[in-house]
C-alpha cells in the first residue's frame, strides 16, 4: 500500500465498517515498519486491501476488505495468501484474527485459508453489539 492509493482505501473502508478507521489511522498503520498493508488492484484502481501487525512472530490481522464491485471473485483469497507469505518474511508463526460471528461470507474465506475458529470474544464489535469469533492460524515448521 502506497500514500496515493489512501483515497481509495479509505473509500472501501468507510464502506466496509460500521465503525471505519480515518485515514490518519490507516496511514499511520501502513508506515509502521513491522506492519504489512497490501492493496488489490485491478484496471488501475483499488479492489481491496488488507493489514497485519506483527510483533515476536505473530501476526494479528486487522483489516481485509474488498470493494463491493469487486466481491466474490477471488481478491479476499489472493490478499490473504499474499499477506501471510509476507507474514512468513517477517518470521511470523501463528496468524490472529476477529470476524463478526455473523459474517459467514469472511468466515469461510478464512477457513479456505488455513484458518480455525479458537474462541470467542463476547461484545467484541459495536454499531451493531456483536461477539467476534477468534480464528488463528500456526505454521508448522
Amino acid at each position: 500500500m502506497r500514500e496515493e492509493d489512501l483515497d481509495e482505501v479509505e473509500a472501501i473502508e468507510k464502506a466496509s465498517f460500521s465503525i471505519p478507521w480515518s485515514r490518519n489511522s490507516i496511514k499511520d498503520a501502513m508506515n509502521t515498519p513491522d506492519n504489512v498493508y497490501i492493496v488489490c488492484e485491478e484496471d488501475g484502481h483499488i479492489a481491496g486491501y488488507c493489514g497485519m501487525w506483527t510483533v515476536l512472530g505473530e501476526g494479528n490481522i486487522v483489516n481485509v476488505a474488498v470493494g463491493e464491485a469487486y466481491r466474490r471473485r477471488g481478491i479476499g483469497r489472493e490478499m490473504m495468501d499474499s499477506l501471510i507469505e509476507r507474514g512468513l518474511e517477517k518470521q511470523v508463526e501463528i496468524f490472529f484474527l476477529e470476524v463478526r460471528q455473523s459474517n459467514e461470507a469472511a468466515k469461510h474465506l478464512y477457513e479456505s485459508a488455513g484458518f480455525k475458529n479458537i474462541g470467542l470474544r463476547k461484545n467484541f464489535y459495536e454499531k451493531p453489539c456483536e461477539d467476534a469469533c477468534v480464528m488463528s492460524r500456526i505454521i508448522s515448521k
